[in-house]
């Protein structure tokens, strides 16, 4: 199919202005400030059916509305703080076409009517920042940001912030409290940001896909964009898929597209006979492979089989993978990111990772199974932020499909792939 989020990626010098613009960069924009009125845009983003790309699906309109009507200044961030394991997306969008989420940030900031916005990079993507703030370097001398952009009479200013290396601060209001200078620990909500979000005042806060869709929103419309996907999940995604298939990489699919074809078509297979599939980031309950030939990639599909479908980082796992050292070890990372505000989140993922290593080291027991999943249950719904929940798909789904595994490493002292 022919590609429209990934366009660019691939052309040589694609990250500069010029190359952009050839290219037809910043006519949506264009487009935007000349034929639309604010709330106009937001009714077509709106109507579009666009739903954020970070994980949770919210649609990107609505959010945008709940903006109270006439509370100044207000702010537009956009969440480049991709640290859920297993994606890299952003990073491809980050690196090889800046300029077009510029152009996502700029027309998603008119209709919002923000004067300031910012773009959240997380601190390991070194590279990604240098080339960002380049990037933005560039539009303010062409035009494309800073005051009466395009002469139009609107005026942009855009910040890029670098973070720290923290996954908690990928949780948005993790963010924001990083954004204002502080330890990035997430708020209480309500109030949302959209209400009070940075510095107290109303803030939208957008993944980069979703302000990476925009533009093409503008320059089709809502109805060429719900011409992909699904009627419920409309429109186009980037899919990061990694582990045991013999061609990983980013790939741009409607929703709604199978789970095979994306394995199958695009990444060239599995390098193994798949042992279960992570179908949106290491956070999301594993799926048995006896689901993959009735599963396509849309929210409702994936979530009537019991799991997300959230970043859409696709993890395939082959045979001969033993799934409670894969387990212990992303214990491990949830626990190591774990900010500590909250007791449930900070004392249940250490004790969650303490079992799982016991486990794997030989040294468990059989009742240290629904030890675990008493301890999931405790911290489900409890922590402050989504981190604790996000600590228990790979635990719960792993016993649900892989018991006899937890059992083999406690009853034999060794793993059952050695």
């Amino acid at each position: 199919m022919e590609k429209f989020l990934l366009r660019n990626v691939g052309v040589p010098n694609s990250h500069e202005i010029d190359v952009y613009i050839e290219r037809g960069g910043y006519q949506a924009l264009a487009k935007a400030l000349k034929e639309f009125q604010p709330q106009a845009l937001v009714n077509l983003v709106r109507e579009s059916g666009l739903r954020g790309r970070g994980g949770a699906g919210f649609p990107a309109g609505v959010k945008w509305s709940f903006l109270p009507k006439g509370v100044y200044p207000r702010y537009l961030v956009c969440n480049a703080d991709e640290g859920e394991p297993g994606t890299f997306k952003d990073r491809v969008l980050i690196e090889y076409d800046p300029h077009g989420l510029i152009e996502g940030i700029v027309i998603s900031s008119y209709a919002c009517e923000v004067e300031h916005a910012f773009i959240y990079i997380r601190g390991e993507y070194v590279f990604g920042a240098e080339r960002l703030e380049k990037t933005v370097a560039q539009a303010y001398e062409r035009g494309y940001l800073g005051r009466n952009i395009l002469g139009s009479g609107y005026n942009l200013e855009l910040t890029v912030h670098r973070g720290a290396g923290s996954y908690v601060c990928g949780e948005e209001t993790g963010l924001l409290t990083s954004l204002e200078g502080d330890r990035g620990h997430p708020k209480l909500k309500p109030p949302f940001p959209a209400s009070q979000g940075l510095y107290r005042k109303p803030t939208i806060i957008n993944n980069v896909e979703t302000l990476f869709n925009v533009p093409f929103i503008v320059e089709h419309g809502a109805e060429w964009y719900k011409g992909f996907g699904t009627e419920r999940s409309p429109g186009l995604k980037l899919f990061c898929i990694s582990g045991h298939v013999n061609k990983p990489g980013v790939y741009e699919l409607p929703l709604g597209t199978p789970m095979r074809t994306l394995i199958n078509d695009y990444a060239g297979g599995s390098s193994k006979p798949i042992k279960t599939v992570i179908p949106g980031g290491s956070s999301t309950p594993m799926l048995p492979p006896d689901v993959l030939p009735s599963l396509t990639l849309d929210y409702e599909a994936i979530a009537a089989a019991s799991s997300m479908l959230g970043s859409g980082a696709v993890i395939v796992v082959g045979e001969g993978t033993c799934i409670v050292r894969l387990v212990e070890r992303l214990a491990e990372f949830y626990r190591h990111e774990s900010c500590g505000k909250c007791i449930p989140c900070r004392e249940g993922t250490d004790w969650l990772y303490k079992i799982m290593h016991r486990i794997e080291r030989g040294q468990g027991r059989e009742e240290d199974i629904d030890l675990l999943l008493d301890i999931c249950d405790n911290i489900s719904g409890k922590s402050f932020c989504p981190l604790g929940d996000a600590a228990l798909g790979p635990i719960t789904s792993s016993i649900k499909h892989f018991r006899d595994e937890y059992l083999y490493h406690i009853r034999e002292k060794r793993c059952v792939v050695d």
